[in-house]
């Protein structure tokens, strides 16, 4: 029997199975991203209104979301949330795709409480002159946020959010323990089928390092392409 079979991961359908898990993984990540990031500006906003049920509201979602672990979450989405829907919507969802709906709700959840924070940090690191100087020249709060704040804050924002993309990208690996298909749970079925453990998580291991080093090669490309400067 050879050390490493090669074929294994360049052909044949085990090959199928862990780049059809691979392939699933970068789509929840996409997904779960698309979904977190509108969700973590409103949280961050939230967070900074002017109005105390607003900014309790911003900090019960940070708080209660973050200090839950990840598996949690999974669990009780795929598990848990199901149970108080009607019978028949219950089992038409579970007649499809929900683990996949389940882990990106999951993960879109979880990862808008980190970056809400980041882009909290972001709005607060610009001075409040510029605040007051766009509510002096008329502007509403809203207004002055979306017209003179944000667009400087986001800026800022930028390297901790791709940070956070990052550890999205290794959290997707979680959603294995609800039976999504993506890739550490092809790898595992590969495994057992072929008892090839090595060959099996070093085509996983290899895809999850390259492609976080590609994550990690765009916020250092961004570093150097647009160097944040102190106001």
């Amino acid at each position: 029997m050879p050390l490493f079979d090669y074929s294994l991961l360049l052909t044949g359908k085990y090959h199928d199975m862990l780049v059809a898990g691979l392939l699933l993984s970068l789509q929840l990540l996409a997904a779960a991203l698309v979904l977190a990031l509108p969700l973590a500006l409103v949280v961050a906003l939230l967070r900074l209104s002017p109005f105390a049920p607003l900014r309790w509201l911003g900090f019960a979602y940070v708080e209660s979301i973050r200090n839950i672990p990840l598996l949690a979450h999974m669990l009780f989405w795929y598990f848990g949330a199901p149970e108080l829907l009607p019978e028949d919507i219950k089992q038409w969802l579970y007649a499809g795709h929900i683990e996949a709906y389940s882990a990106v709700i999951a993960l879109s959840l979880y990862t808008a409480a980190f970056m809400a924070e980041d882009i909290r940090s972001g709005i607060r690191a610009i001075p409040t002159v510029q605040f007051e100087a766009g509510r002096a020249m008329g502007f509403s709060y809203l207004a002055t946020m979306r017209r003179v704040v944000l667009p400087q804050a986001l800026r800022v924002t930028v390297p901790p959010l791709i940070s956070q993309t990052l550890s999205l990208w290794k959290n997707t690996s979680i959603a294995t323990v609800i039976g999504v298909a993506e890739l550490m749970y092809q790898a595992s079925q590969v495994e057992s089928a072929t008892f090839r453990s090595f060959e099996s998580f070093a085509f996983a291991s290899a895809a999850y390092l390259t492609v976080s080093l590609a994550i990690t090669g765009l916020a250092t490309w961004y570093h150097h392409r647009f160097p944040v400067r102190t106001i």
